[in-house]
């Protein structure tokens, strides 16, 4: 058995590239920030912050929830499937890149408030709002039954 999941909260690092395809099919890519805090060690020594940057793919519907909702500073909870791929650019040289397929997500920066370098909020949504809802799961949906009756150990 082997499970490929990743669950990842940080912010949005900029504005989501969206592509539409002919058949209805969109694509949308972003960039998340996550960022462990540093700490002072026993001796004094401080261990600065430390920011991934983490490459996110979405799909279809998500796709196009992310391209109507999310935006640059934006607060997200997403779960997914971690993939490299490579490919060769310009100059022929091959260059490796690792993405997160994004299955589940679920904004977290409350209706109404703009995140530094966000878009306006829209009018008629109340300023300090309760957070978002989950607004998105893709077609695949986990089993409903939570039991451990049928795990092998």
């Amino acid at each position: 058995m082997s499970v490929n999941k990743v669950i990842l909260i940080g912010n949005v690092g900029q504005d989501p590239k969206v592509t539409y395809y002919d058949g209805g099919n969109c694509v949308a890519q972003l960039s998340l920030a996550t960022t462990e805090k540093g700490y002072t060690l026993q001796n004094g020594t401080q261990v600065p912050d430390r920011t991934d940057w983490h490459n996110l793919v979405f799909r279809n519907r998500l796709g196009e929830i992310v391209d109507k909702y999310v935006h640059k500073g934006d607060k997200l909870y997403v779960e997914g499937k971690i993939r490299t791929r490579s490919y060769d650019d310009q100059k022929g040289i091959q260059r490796y890149i690792t993405e997160i397929f994004v299955d589940n997500m679920e904004m977290l920066t409350p209706r109404g408030t703009s995140a530094p370098g966000a878009a306006a909020p829209q009018q008629g949504m109340a300023q300090g709002a309760a957070p978002a809802q989950p607004i998105a799961q893709s077609q695949v949906t986990p089993a409903q039954d939570n039991t451990t009756d049928d795990l092998p150990f």
